[in-house]
């Protein structure tokens, strides 16, 4: 026993494995003369394309398109006298991402820090007002701020989590008004702003309808069930722009002349009804992925049915399709840009309505790509916030 053990403990472990660069490259690059000849042709091709995007970027281009209409681009024509309304409600957004930074660490710290990146840079760039900068070093240093106080007592959890539910009502409050203060009529609202609050509110408003969609397709009652397949294969079975132009012009007839729609509600309200079947069926799809036995367990510590569906079921099938969900609300973020063929200015109608402007002919090529790039920014967050969050519930492990 005693030899076995001395044998056991001299023996050597495997060298590792490691052929060092120059192996790699001649591995994987230059195994072969097809191989060889692919990575010249490719590397000659990625240095044209590199060099050409690189003097074009810094040397060619007329980003005075962007410059000079800034502000447009960010918030349309929302009047001057109350953009301190818009700088509010982000500064409430803000120290919302702050305190939780400091409650939950985590995901929210690399969220943090990418605001605060962006902000740094936006305070910086020389043609940004001197007002825009106090508000922009005003919101990092809540976000640090933020991160103190919730890093200082976990007691905040409950509380930050009502703030960030009452976020969108109080963000809309500062917004338009609401009779409290000076209305700001939904006409002035477009750029990046009006992209965000079609997304955001159109993604928080159906997700709940299209849970209770999902769970009525399931549903044993036969009403409830046929409406909700209706409901979903019709909305699923027409482009999103047909659902849009359905909203804007045949919503106002079933209405009546009793209740008056805005075109930015009733923008909403397409997306959010659109985006609700397709929600739907990827809950759907969570629902049926969950094996018998998580219902049997449930019932066998005698919960109701809807206890069931609150507490054992719905949480397993969402975090199953947290990837299909992320999806999904990139898409309806992406596709806020067809709200320009109904009327409204958001961040790209604005871009082409500026390009329109003789006096920024030409520059069609720069204020498209600032508009591509604000996009990636937010659907990368958004993919990089739903990666983060699938490793931390250990989605697709056993």
């Amino acid at each position: 026993m005693n030899n076995n053990e001395t044998t056991t403990k001299n023996e050597m472990a495997p060298p590792k494995s490691s052929i060092g660069v120059p192996g790699w490259l001649k591995q994987n690059l230059f195994s072969n003369w097809w191989n060889t000849l692919l990575t010249i042709i490719f590397t000659v091709i990625t240095i044209y394309v590199v060099k050409g995007t690189f003097t074009w970027v810094f040397f060619t281009a007329e980003w005075s398109v962007v410059s000079e209409n800034f502000k447009l681009l960010m918030v349309g024509q929302y009047p001057d006298e109350e953009l301190w309304r818009v700088w509010t409600a982000l500064s409430i957004f803000t120290a919302l991402v702050g305190i939780s930074w400091g409650v939950w660490k985590g995901t929210m710290g690399h969220v943090s820090i990418f605001l605060g990146v962006v902000m740094a840079i936006t305070m910086v760039v020389p043609f940004i007002a001197v007002g825009s900068r106090i508000w922009l070093a005003a919101n990092i240093g809540l976000l640090v701020l933020g991160f103190a106080i919730g890093k200082q007592s976990e007691k905040l959890k409950k509380p930050v989590l009502v703030g960030w539910f009452l976020l969108v009502p109080i963000g809309m409050f500062f917004i338009e008004g609401f009779g409290l203060l000076n209305e700001v009529s939904t006409n002035f609202w477009g750029g990046f702003l009006l992209t965000c609050l079609i997304a955001i509110i159109s993604i928080i408003a159906s997700f709940p309808i299209g849970i209770l969609l999902a769970l009525g397709r399931r549903s044993n009652l036969p009403i409830i069930k046929w409406f909700s397949i209706i409901y979903i294969e019709l909305i699923r079975g027409i482009p999103l722009i047909t659902v849009l132009f359905v909203a804007q012009l045949m919503l106002p007839l079933f209405l009546g002349d009793t209740i008056e729609l805005d075109k930015v509600l009733r923008a909403m309200i397409g997306f959010t009804l659109f985006n609700a079947a397709y929600l739907a069926e990827n809950v759907r799809g969570g629902l049926q992925s969950l094996p018998r036995g998580q219902y049997e367990a449930a019932q066998a510590l005698g919960l109701n049915k809807a206890k069931m569906m609150t507490f054992v079921i719905m949480p397993q099938a969402l975090k199953a399709v947290i990837p299909a969900m992320v999806g999904q609300f990139i898409s309806i973020f992406k596709d806020t840009v067809l709200v320009s063929i109904v009327g409204l200015i958001d961040l790209l109608g604005m871009a082409k309505k500026i390009i329109a402007n003789p006096q920024f002919l030409g520059t069609q090529m720069e204020s498209f790509v600032f508009v591509a790039f604000v996009f990636f920014m937010i659907c990368y967050l958004m993919s990089y916030v739903s990666r983060r969050l699938e490793r931390s519930l250990g989605v697709g492990e056993r």
